[in-house]
């Protein structure tokens, strides 16, 4: 099985450090500008997807139902990277990079990627389950959806402390567990030619190595995420981008050369 032997070629070992984490924001920061058409087309892509949604349910009356599917997207989030990824890897390679070189390489790795999207798509299933289970149980006589009413009789009211701490925590370890057998994962799923099972051993390893570090990753990634979600999703357009290609960097600190 692959495990942290693969980063030997590393001067770390597979180990990293904190202060490694701006390192791989300024090394996204600069992969993002080298290629800022595709960087911030894709960002803008998902950032549309996302307004989109925003819009469609707060025009149907059930705009509370995006914070619940907010959270599903980090736990998806490395699958929807994963153009980022290739665009980093490419970079650094010294290949050419454009958007039908992006796909093309994507695609002979589909099936690979795949599996693991499937794996995250049903983490992020049970999570929407999970929510609605913690709903009926603290709020059994139901309410309104609309965004307006979610905020004042969800978020504002202190007898709901005990409903958002339970979904906190419920999510908390849903997002744990996608995050520990995604991260380095689904970018070693792109550059190498292994299977899901023995990269998610790979990610989930790596995880348990770094913990501290990737603590604060994690907090990190989440914080400017939901920033970009904040400004009504137009900060995705450089958040997403940004996230996606530090994390290749992150991976490579951890597994080593190419």
């Amino acid at each position: 099985m692959l495990t942290l032997a693969v980063g030997s070629q590393s001067s770390r070992s597979g180990i990293i450090s904190p202060a490694q984490a701006s390192e791989w924001l300024a090394s996204g920061w600069r992969d993002m500008w080298r290629q800022p058409l595709l960087s911030l087309g894709f960002g803008a892509l998902y950032a549309g997807i996302g307004g989109a949604l925003f819009l469609v349910l707060t025009e149907i009356g059930m705009g509370a139902l995006l914070f619940p599917v907010a959270s599903g997207f980090m736990l998806v989030g490395p699958l929807a990277a994963v153009f980022f990824y290739e665009i980093s890897r490419r970079l650094e390679s010294g290949e050419p990079v454009s958007l039908s070189l992006v796909i093309g390489h994507i695609l002979t790795r589909v099936g690979q990627i795949g599996n693991m999207g499937l794996v995250l798509a049903i983490l992020m299933m049970v999570w929407l389950v999970a929510g609605l289970v913690v709903f009926a149980l603290f709020y059994p006589s139901g309410m309104q959806l609309g965004l307006d009413s979610f905020m004042v009789d969800v978020v504002l009211k202190t007898e709901s402390v005990s409903f958002l701490a339970v979904g906190t925590l419920v999510g908390g370890v849903l997002a744990t567990v996608a995050f520990s057998i995604s991260v380095f994962a689904m970018p070693m799923l792109l550059e190498r030619d292994v299977g899901v099972v023995e990269a998610m051993a790979f990610s989930v390893n790596a995880v348990r190595r770094n913990w501290r570090t990737m603590i604060g990753w994690a907090a990190t990634i989440a914080v400017v995420t939901f920033f970009g979600m904040g400004t009504a999703f137009l900060g995705l357009i450089l958040v997403l981008p940004l996230v996606g290609h530090a994390s290749w960097h992150a991976y490579r600190d951890v597994a080593g050369g190419p």
